[in-house]
């Protein structure tokens, strides 16, 4: 199974995928994150890691070299990627939790991210998902990636939504582009909500624009204060709410792409 978390700058996207990877590591999954978020650096961390992977577009030899190396003898040259055959460095474990990163933009004038997207694209499409395991993508924000064809082999597509108009607008593009794309199960869930009228408004309004809302993850006084450090809490209140949105998933495993 493999699950894209998506959602404007800011909503959360990378909280709810460690409390999703911690909840299915707890469910006897092997759990293979993939950081396909380009500006985004803290994740690592936030799963409990000292420091970032090496980053798979080092492996053909940077942006500048993509579209001539990607043929060239290596795990993509192959039409299938297995977990175990990604180097050391390029690939972080512990406890069935594993990591792997496709790029990050470093410094001023370096150009646009679309080669990291094709390497997340081809990344996606080949790596081998066994019974016992699950891909959890850490999406750029936006819908960039849509245009890209990163979710051409994506089973699930998960729109975290917070309070502001503005996050709520972009899930509708996101719905809409997922399921164009041909993404049956692509459902919201709400984060940071500060109480229960607000989650009952949020939901009237995405329940009008057609999306379903499977979970909420109230607004964690814990989760905050942890983020200064860059981590986030394994268990607590937000670990719990998250089971129920993994419960739905895993219901709605046999129902993947519409075409």
């Amino acid at each position: 199974m493999k699950i894209s978390v998506c959602a404007k700058g800011g909503s959360g996207k990378s909280t709810i995928v460690m409390l999703l990877a911690n909840e299915a590591r707890n469910r006897n999954n092997r759990v293979l994150i993939v950081d396909s978020d380009e500006s985004n650096s803290g994740l690592y961390k936030m799963l409990g890691f000292e420091k970032p992977p090496t980053p798979l577009m080092e492996l053909v030899g940077g942006k500048a070299s993509l579209k001539k190396n990607m043929g060239k003898p290596g795990i993509f040259a192959a039409d299938k990627i297995l977990v175990d055959e990604i180097p050391p460095g390029y690939l972080l474990q512990h406890d069935n939790i594993m990591l792997v990163s496709i790029g990050k933009i470093l410094q001023s004038l370096e150009g646009c991210a679309c080669p990291m997207g094709v390497l997340s694209r081809e990344f996606l499409k080949k790596i081998v998902v066994n019974d016992g395991e699950m891909v959890i993508v850490d999406m750029e924000a936006g819908v960039e990636h849509f245009g890209r064809g990163v979710e051409t082999s994506i089973d699930n597509v998960l729109i975290v939504v917070e309070p502001p108009f503005e996050s709520t607008e972009v899930a509708t593009k996101i719905y809409g582009m997922s399921r164009g794309s041909g993404i049956k199960n692509t459902w919201a869930v709400l984060n940071k909500i500060p109480n229960e009228e607000i989650k009952k408004r949020l939901k009237k309004e995405l329940d009008t624009r057609g999306i379903e809302v499977i979970g909420c993850v109230y607004l964690d006084h814990e989760i905050f204060m942890a983020s200064v450090d860059g981590r986030v809490p394994k268990q607590g209140a937000a670990a719990n709410e998250i089971k129920g949105v993994m419960d739905f998933i895993l219901t709605k495993k046999g129902e993947r792409r519409s075409n």
